[in-house]
């Protein structure tokens, strides 16, 4: 009977250590993976907003690459059988866990605060703009993408120095106000529908401002952050109880 349950712990344990190893590493990679993609979707977006918080993007590649890092302690553990080692690696994977959740409902929580930096972010960016070539593009890219045009519309770029620059090419007293008092509004042209053709146009765009659409386009994306942390947030409680499972079955026992 005795060597009956050694032998069914032994199957147990093999089976913990081939499916181990995978749940480690698809943990780690998953949180990566979901922030690279949060990078990348949100990059100009972030670029141009005046509040840093919450940051989490960076927060999940930072916990991705570090349960990928330690994916390697949860191999070791398993493949040399050290409990310890176990231990650890379960401890780190409850670490990003928090800070995984962290970063995703935040967002949830300071949604207005986001908001509010994203309308003031957009209104320095195009009072600024021409000054910091990557603002520049960024805004040019949130423009074209979201139809828009100046934050709360078109109007916010009488007042930019660019506007002002840029009038001087068109006679009056050299400001953009004066040119558009004279039915002629010189704007950037990722304002216009066409890609080239906004300066000294006549008429104004109808596009409207950009803030409305900036915030719905990152409320989506921090409501699918939230999400996704929460669903992985599973598979690392998985991560975390497999490692304490091992750990307590590769402690060594006495047999009678």
């Amino acid at each position: 009977k005795g060597r009956r349950e050694r032998r069914r712990e032994e199957e147990k344990t093999g089976v913990w250590r081939v499916n181990g190893p995978g749940l480690f590493w698809a943990a780690g990679l998953a949180v990566f993976t979901l922030g690279v993609w949060a990078r990348l979707s949100l990059a100009d977006y972030m670029l141009l907003s005046s509040n840093r918080y919450p940051n989490a993007p960076l927060v999940l590649l930072a916990a991705g690459a570090a349960v990928t890092a330690w994916g390697f302690l949860g191999c070791l553990g398993v493949a040399a059988g050290l409990p310890g080692v176990l231990r650890a690696y379960g401890f780190f994977q409850l670490l990003t866990l928090a800070a995984g959740l962290a970063a995703g409902l935040c967002g949830l929580f300071y949604r207005q605060d986001i908001a509010g930096g994203f309308r003031s972010g957009l209104q320095r960016a195009v009072a600024r703009y021409g000054e910091d070539a990557g603002r520049a593009d960024a805004l040019d890219s949130l423009q074209r993408a979201l139809d828009c045009c100046g934050a709360d519309g078109w109007q916010d770029w009488l007042a930019s120095d660019w506007a002002n620059r840029d009038a001087a090419f068109f006679g009056g007293n050299g400001t953009a106000g004066a040119a558009a008092a004279a039915g002629v509004v010189s704007l950037p042209d990722s304002c216009c529908a066409r890609r080239m053709g906004c300066r000294n146009r006549l008429l104004p765009p109808e596009r409207e401002g950009g803030v409305e659409g900036v915030f719905s386009v990152v409320n989506d994306n921090v409501f699918h952050i939230a999400a996704s942390v929460l669903g992985l947030a599973f598979t690392q409680a998985g991560g975390i109880a497999l490692a304490c499972l091992l750990a307590n079955r590769l402690a060594p026992r006495p047999y009678c």
